[in-house]
């Protein structure tokens, strides 16, 4: 395992209402991973975000700085919490302010929880096709993580394990990309 370009940028969205949950937890890791491969990493918690700005009723900095994060980023990891059986509303409002094409090149990394494998097919019935409708190019490898897979706030080491799998999969894609 070499260390990646430093100048490569991965941004991960918190699609999760609750300030700690275990989505956001797994977006931690996930840039924390590619952090330590020499990835420059940023987090975007879309529920500090003002809201009317997410809803596109008006304008507000820390909207636009984190959209121009997404824009910058070649890689984007959406952690996401299952509600009603896909992605929640704050990531769906996120990536509804993005233009047509704002993901193409990018790669993404879906990380889904819920609480048991009951929704698991959110991953490839509803954060793939967000991903694939901007433009962008998912790993094979998207991750979903039950309850049972968290004790104490931590993630299983199995689960650890295909987020590794993931983010190694979104490295060595967006190295292969490269000039």
């Amino acid at each position: 395992m070499s260390n990646v370009n430093n100048n490569l940028a991965v941004v991960g969205l918190s699609g999760s209402p609750a300030a700690s949950s275990k989505s956001r937890a797994l977006v931690e890791y996930a840039l924390a991973r590619a952090a330590a491969r020499g990835a420059r990493a940023e987090l975007v918690d879309l529920a500090a975000l003002p809201a009317d700005a997410l809803l596109g009723r008006g304008s507000a900095p820390a909207v636009a700085a984190a959209l121009a994060a997404a824009a910058r980023a070649r890689i984007v990891v959406a952690g996401t919490p299952v509600h009603r059986a896909t992605y929640s509303g704050l990531l769906k409002v996120f990536f509804d302010l993005l233009p047509p094409d704002g993901l193409l090149g990018k790669i993404g990394i879906p990380l889904v929880t819920g609480h048991d494998r009951s929704h698991s097919l959110a991953v490839d019935h509803g954060l793939r096709p967000l991903f694939a409708s901007l433009g962008a190019t998912m790993v094979a490898s998207g991750v979903y993580g039950t309850s049972a897979q968290f004790q104490d706030g931590k993630a299983a080491p199995e689960l650890l394990q295909a987020v590794d799998r993931a983010v190694e999969e979104a490295l060595a894609l967006a190295g292969s990309a490269m000039p």
